[in-house]
This record gives C-alpha cells, structure tokens and sequence, in this order.
C-alpha cells in the first residue's frame, strides 16, 4: 500500500517539475482516491453522501514530511580527513528527476537547470563557489570522467580548467582532437569539504552515489562510444568499490558501464606528480587503444610518443 501512496506521490512530483500547477480529477475519481486514502490511514471504508466532504478536510501533512526529511538531511556524517574527525553535512538518497522526451540539446539544458538548481548539491558548496556540470559535445565519440571538482572548478563552475584541465586538453590535442569535440564530466558536482582552505579529499561514496544520476543522464545524452574513467576515484565512483582494485593493475584494460565501453587510466594530476615517461607512455597506450576504438587514425610519429 506504501508503495502504490508513494508512486502516485512521484508521479505528482514529475507533474510539477514539468510546470503543471494542477491535474482535472472526476468525481468518480475522486471518491477512489478518497477511499485510498482512508485504507493507507487505517481507517474503515464507508460510502456515504459525506465521503467528498470528508476527504477535503483531510491534512495528508506533505509540509511536516518535507520537514523531516530536511532534518534528516540536515545531519552530520563524520569523516576522518588527515588522521583528524571531520563533519559534513550528511547525503541524502538522490533526487528524482525526470528529463523532457526532445532533442539533445534540450534534454541537456533541462538537467543542467535540475543540477545547478540541486539544493543538496548547494548546500555543500563554499560560500561563493560553483556547482560544476559537464561541458562538450553533445555527439562526441569519447566522454572523459573525473574524479571531484578542485578549487579552480569550483569557481569557474566547469571541470578540468585548472593544471590537471591543462593537461587533459593536451593529451585530448596528442589524440587530434579540439577540447570541443569530446565531453568533460565529473563523477561529482561540487568540491568535497575540507577543514581547511586548500587541499581535496576524495568524495565519499555515499557522495559519489547522489550525483551519479546526474552522471548517467549525461551520458545517456551524449551516448559516447566510449568513457574515459580518469582516476581510481572515478573508477569507485562508475564500477563501485572495490578494496582489491588497484589502477596499476587495471589501467589499460576494457570494462563496461551501462553497456558503453569504458577505459580506465590515470588522472591528469597523478601525471603531474609523477611525470615520468613511463607514466606518460602508459596513458598514451591508453589513449591510442580509445582511439582504435573509435576509429581514429594513429600516425607513426603518435605512436613514437614518450618512447
């Protein structure tokens, strides 16, 4: 009985977010629903004259359900960051949402109005700081996945812009592409709290589980032919966790995420703190079999680099 209050109550909640202020409800239907009501409230069903009346003055208390579940969102989750205890505000089940049946273009500009207007999501911002939604093509062929926002995402509100951006956009340039023909994504939508100014921490998967809908629906999308998973945090984040998965092991290798193929290889800032040309080499393969993969040519002198 829940399950069916609950599924009429979703559905009204779609109803509303596409702008309808209101439903046309017969008499007849009226009545039904009027005795649904009674039966999930425990009550005995009577047909009387007064049913209609009855049910006009019921209080279903949607207000008092919105307010705990702000209090419940309102908790505390403590986190060890550093060795020390740390509290953030506690993740909710994600929010359901539901995109319009259009094109690409509108499909896209529809969610990206739900993320940016994502209430959770605000509420673990930094005052003055941005969400970060995707950018790209929206009919690209590779669609690169990132860990977390840094702090150079955060303000700019878009991913991969600071050093780590830099130097995806030139591994993107090495594959013959423009940054504008592939799409950037984030496993998540605002930068994890830290104790501090600086510094990132990796999402929590509680976190990373609120914001991949958001994900999925991009790529959904898009419908690239494949991904390209940057770190082991967008790996937990895509594949789930896993305490015996390690990236030296697993890079360079096919997996698969909602039947769309996807390569897993180091993220840009690994390379930055350890830029030797064995580490570069091995993205580059990577990169080279995502390329094969999509069918793009690979000249002799691509397939020198960092030899």
């Amino acid at each position: 009985m829940k399950e069916a209050i609950w599924a009429i109550v979703d559905e009204l909640k779609r109803l509303r977010a596409e702008g309808e202020e209101g439903i046309p409800l017969s008499e007849e239907a009226f009545e039904e629903l009027t005795k649904f009501a009674r039966i999930a409230d425990g009550q005995e069903v009577i047909d009387t004259p007064d049913e209609v009346e009855f049910v006009k003055k019921v209080d279903f208390d949607f207000k008092k359900q919105e307010e705990t579940k702000q209090h419940q969102m309102a908790q505390k989750l403590k986190i060890v960051v550093g060795g020390r205890d740390f509290e953030i505000e506690a993740v909710p089940e994600p929010t359901p949402f539901v995109l319009p049946e259009a094109d690409k273009k509108t499909r896209w500009e529809a969610l990206r109005e739900i993320v940016l207007g994502d209430k959770v999501c605000a509420r673990h911002l930094r005052e003055g700081k941005k969400i970060v939604f995707g950018v790209g093509n929206l009919d690209a062929d590779i669609f690169f996945c990132g860990e977390a926002p840094g702090a150079d995402e955060e303000i700019q509100g878009e991913p991969f812009v600071g050093k780590a951006g830099q130097l995806l956009t030139k591994i993107i340039k090495a594959m013959g592409l423009e940054r504008e023909q592939v799409y950037i994504g984030n496993i998540m939508n605002w930068r994890p709290e830290l104790p501090t100014r600086t510094g990132n921490r990796p999402p929590t998967e509680v976190e990373m589980a609120y914001c991949l809908p958001y994900l999925k629906a991009q790529i959904d999308i898009v419908k690239p032919k494949v991904i390209v998973a940057l770190g082991n945090t967008a790996v937990t984040g895509l594949l789930g966790a896993d305490t015996k998965r390690r990236m030296g092991a697993i890079r360079g290798k096919w997996h698969s995420f909602n039947n769309t193929d996807l390569m897993v290889t180091y993220h840009p800032s690994f390379l930055l703190q350890y830029a030797s040309n064995e580490k570069k080499r091995q993205v580059w393969e990577d990169m080279m079999a995502v390329m094969e993969r999509v069918g793009i040519p690979i000249s002799e002198k691509q397939r020198g680099y960092f030899l």
